[in-house]
């Protein structure tokens, strides 16, 4: 009985825990993090259970309120939702688990606030990848919008700005998408995304879809950063705490990926946006300039989590890249890198907020010979920028072959070689930081901005409760890399849209 219900239980119990833990907090704040922990949990379980009888069974359909759809919500479940779930309940759970001594130390009086958004945020995510309905996707997308505009806002001094004009440019991109939803209801009468499959196609000349596609497109682009749509997020990440700049890079832009994949592939048919409209085309030459701007201004940069930020934002020209070769390999090249990605940039910003944790460093001058005083801490980043950089055999070396055999296949050799040449300028990127890292010596200067003394203050390595999330992250990087083919044969290869 609680099987058949998982769809609902994955939502429902971390909606309800959220209540609780904000209700707990007046009493106990110690609670909170616990409560938030079991929250997690759960989701975790349950999407585990829902992949496992989508592989078993197929796609699941799970429908409220006993109304038949298109006029009841349906969730609908397949291979690519439920990975999905996975995906971000599963990055969630290392996460959480870190965010308690980092909380502490950053937000001491806003423990229960903390972790009743967090949990919202994590609810409205996990909503976004399983719901079936088009409004309620909006509805979800909003709930994870602005839950993750007020964890951002309790960050540095200056975060209540960044986060102010993310909500106004988050606010646009879901006006686009809420646009495109009104059109496509008054030209079809439905919100069912499967219904909407069905009737959409003898409607393909008309403006009114046409222009429902360029609005869902420009709304979703602004969601998940996609150049040049992106200014609001290194300002966004890189002054929020550290368990929230951790847990938005690995999620938020993912699933933005998802919600695209869905709407180009599902609720219209592939041929609309590859023949009738260059739309892929178009998306491919955007996406390798996504890369290669990325890449420079990340070199550009002197504090490592916006340096990282920049790095996200040719992470998403890398999958858009694999969307736009419109081919069994670059989709699923662009499917596994999601998975990846969300490995990595977890493993890279959590080892970002330890390091902060224990020092107080955020530049990269502050980081020399960071080696001898935290060298797990060390060597965990160094696993990651290799696996960014796609040095085998990490998991983003499998994701970036398959997206530059997809564009081979394609015959896009310009799109190939922006894709060699990102992960070039990417390595040059990650050098900088290792060679102060492993070869330089500490600061000892006036002119290193107080380097000495953050590095010098203490010399051990985080907390355990840090530390494990990190390693867990690592585990996944190179296990993810070792079993790629397995994924991609139990699960990704059901996700490639047909034609493909």
């Amino acid at each position: 009985m609680m099987m058949e219900h998982l769809p609902a239980i994955i939502i429902v119990f971390p909606l309800i825990m959220a209540f609780l833990i904000n209700v707990a907090g007046w009493w106990s704040k110690k609670a909170c993090f616990y409560m938030a922990l079991l929250a997690v949990t759960v989701s975790f379980l349950a999407s585990l259970g829902i992949l496992n009888t989508v592989l078993q069974s197929g796609t699941i359909s799970y429908r409220f309120g006993g109304w038949e759809p298109p006029w009841g919500i349906e969730y609908v479940i397949d291979h690519l939702n439920a990975f999905m779930l996975v995906i971000v309940s599963g990055i969630t759970l290392p996460v959480v688990l870190y965010s308690k001594k980092s909380i502490e130390q950053e937000l001491p009086k806003k423990i229960p606030q903390f972790y009743t958004l967090f949990t919202l945020l994590m609810m409205g995510l996990l909503g976004i990848t399983i719901t079936g309905d088009a409004f309620n996707l909006y509805v979800l997308l909003e709930i994870a919008s602005i839950t993750g505009y007020a964890l951002i806002g309790l960050g540095d001094e200056k975060a209540p700005l960044a986060s102010f004009n993310y909500l106004i440019i988050g606010t646009i991109g879901a006006c686009f998408y809420l646009l495109g939803v009104g059109y496509l209801y008054i030209m079809t009468g439905s919100l069912n995304m499967a219904d909407l499959a069905q009737r959409l196609p003898a409607l393909y000349s008309s403006n009114a879809v046409m222009a429902a596609f360029a609005f869902f497109m420009v709304g979703i682009a602004i969601k998940m950063a996609f150049f040049p749509l992106h200014v609001w997020l290194p300002d966004a990440y890189s002054h929020a705490p550290s368990t929230v700049s951790a847990y938005v890079a690995c999620t938020m832009t993912k699933v933005g990926a998802y919600v695209m994949i869905r709407i180009m592939f599902t609720v219209f048919e592939p041929s609309f946006s590859i023949q009738l409209h260059p739309v892929t085309t178009i998306f491919g030459w955007v996406a390798a300039a996504a890369m290669m701007y990325g890449c420079i201004l990340a070199v550009a940069q002197n504090d490592l989590k916006r340096m990282l930020c920049y790095i996200i934002i040719a992470e998403v020209g890398y999958i858009v890249m694999g969307i736009s070769a419109a081919n069994r390999m670059g989709f699923t090249g662009a499917v596994l890198h999601i998975l990846n990605d969300a490995f990595m940039m977890a493993c890279l910003f959590l080892v970002v907020g330890a390091i902060y944790y224990k020092t107080g460093a955020k530049t990269i001058g502050e980081y020399r010979g960071l080696f001898k005083k935290m060298p797990f801490t060390s060597m965990s980043f160094a696993v990651g920028a290799l696996s960014v950089v796609g040095v085998p055999p990490t998991c983003g070396f499998f994701s970036k072959w398959y997206l530059v055999l997809g564009t081979i296949n394609a015959e896009q050799w310009v799109f190939a070689a922006a894709l060699l040449a990102s992960s070039l300028l990417s390595a040059i990127v990650f050098f900088r930081v290792l060679q102060n890292m492993f070869f330089a010596p500490a600061a000892s200067s006036s002119h290193d901005q107080g380097s000495e003394s953050h590095v010098q203050e203490k010399r051990h390595e985080a907390p355990g409760s840090m530390l494990i999330p990190i390693f867990v992250t690592i585990a996944g990087i190179l296990l993810l890399g070792v079993f790629s083919g397995q994924i991609i044969e139990m699960i990704i290869q059901y996700t490639v849209p047909e034609g493909f």
